[in-house]
């Protein structure tokens, strides 16, 4: 596994989620796994009882430059090997991707061809003769093209297939031509079908033309990039790949994600025994300095601030809900992103006392309080490739209030009013403030008007399981054709 995070030493997104737990699921089926990352400055070399394992490694870039790095070494879990690639010129910085001004780093295109060559080449140094190369997203899309173009023939990894797999085709690794001789790919691999993007390098769009297999991570959103906008330009790209392009669904953690044994929240509970989940949803009041009411059904939000997370949507459908709407709701956001979401969320709390409560930031208890405590849970997307909330608040009985796209499309029951024996959420299509605050709207009318539809949802949505085992084992079937 290659990948630029992973869950628990580094993480912005879902991405280091799913590193940190299909390795693990994989393990748990008697496969070998070795997962290598970049040491960021941020990681906690101490807390992870990192230990150096390799000097001085040569890594061979283009333009016959060769760069020097170190390694560590951890295990995630016994027998389950981490690396970190230490390099201070590359990853010698606060910021994963972006400055303290979440601008971009200009030399990205560097750190992530040098980071996914130094993965192959410690695959060398190690002896490791891996059967699968599985790359995640851009960051790691480079090792695809220099397995199949720089190690066709290197012992050891000549017989090696590569898989990659897309977490979010918006994020494609887009760089200027100018970085490309570093790379050391090759002029002949800057062609439309490969590397070239309207003149520029595309890191992403390369990795899909040399892997094996290719896969997303929900159906839908394997779907949905092929044949709308959603595939940001590389529909073509996909669609060439024909039956190798796969849609799997991300699994959840449940020894992290699970009320029967969360240690992070104020009072355990399960699909038996509500009443912790009551004593989490008071704190959460508390907490968030919101008026302490059991009737008040609380709308959670954990979520990157941005654009693409529907969250300037939701902020005028949260004014829309708070002016119009007859009922009484609160809301509970957890994020950081975009300033001006940030500045626009921060002053809710002044707006609406008592119904509202911001906190800007991540802070991975208060995201399991607000899993526990809430009664609902809105992802407004305006595309979502899987979603990972969506599936911990089922488990945690806080029914999601969702838009129809992705991952949430193919993990969300839709409500019937006419019948309190379907349904698991509220799922709405249209992608707009109105569509939102009407779907709020009509969770919150449930929840005051037809409560005994509420229990019965509760009682489905904390049944549902998406184990990572059964996703594993769906990738352990296209690592086997990715071979073949």
């Amino acid at each position: 596994m290659i990948a630029s995070e992973c869950v628990p030493y580094v993480k912005t997104g879902g991405l280091a989620d799913v590193v940190g737990a299909l390795p693990k699921a994989l393990h748990a089926l008697g496969h070998e796994v070795k997962i290598i990352i970049p040491k960021y400055t941020k990681i906690n070399t101490e807390r992870y009882a990192l230990q150096r394992c390799h000097e001085n490694m040569g890594v061979w870039m283009g333009g016959n430059i060769q760069e020097w790095c170190s390694v560590d070494q951890t295990n995630l879990a016994a027998g389950l090997d981490v690396y970190f690639i230490e390099s201070w010129k590359y990853f010698g910085r606060e910021g994963l991707y972006n400055d303290e001004d979440n601008v971009a780093f200009r030399d990205n295109g560097l750190r992530f061809s040098f980071f996914s060559r130094a993965a192959l080449q410690l695959c060398i140094d190690k002896d490791f003769a891996p059967d699968i190369i599985h790359a995640h997203d851009w960051q790691a899309a480079p090792a695809i093209a220099y397995l199949k173009t720089w190690h066709w023939n290197t012992p050891g990894l000549s017989n090696t297939a590569g898989v990659l797999t897309i977490h979010n085709i918006q994020y494609q690794g887009v760089f200027g031509r100018e970085d490309y001789e570093y790379t050391g790919l090759g002029w002949e691999h800057f062609t439309f079908d490969k590397f070239e993007y309207h003149g520029n390098i595309n890191f992403l769009k390369g990795g899909i033309y040399f892997a094996d297999f290719v896969n997303t991570v929900s159906p839908t959103y394997s779907y949905e990039t092929r044949v709308s906008e959603l595939g940001h330009g590389l529909q073509s790209s996909l669609n060439h790949k024909g039956n190798t392009y796969l849609g799997i669904l991300n699994g959840v953690d449940y020894q992290e994600w699970n009320p029967e044994t969360d240690q992070f929240i104020p009072a355990n509970f399960s699909v038996q025994d509500l009443s912790g989940k009551k004593v989490c949803k008071t704190k959460i009041q508390e907490l968030f300095h919101l008026n302490v009411d059991p009737d008040t059904p609380i709308i959670g939000v954990v979520s990157r601030l941005a654009d693409q997370k529907g969250l300037d949507l939701l902020y005028e459908a949260i004014h829309l809900a708070m002016h119009h709407l007859q009922y009484k709701m609160q809301f509970v956001l957890l994020g950081s992103g975009d300033k001006i979401l940030e500045a626009k969320y921060k002053a809710l709390p002044s707006q609406y006392p008592g119904q509202v409560g911001t906190y800007i930031g991540y802070d991975n208890a208060k995201a399991h309080w607000i899993e526990a405590g809430s009664d609902f849970f809105i992802m407004p997307s305006n595309f979502e490739p899987c979603g990972l909330n969506q599936m911990y608040s089922l488990r945690y009985g806080t029914l999601p209030i969702v838009r129809n796209t992705g991952g949430l499309a193919d993990t969300i029951e839709q409500y019937s009013e006419w019948s309190k024996e379907k349904g698991t959420g509220f799922k709405y299509w249209e992608n707009n403030s109105v569509a939102i605050a009407n779907t709020i709207a009509w969770a919150v009318s449930t929840y005051h008007d037809r409560p005994e539809h509420i229990d019965k949802m509760i009682q489905r949505a904390m049944s549902q399981r998406f184990d990572w085992e059964n996703s594993a084992r769906t990738y352990l079937e296209m690592y086997r054709k990715a071979l073949h």
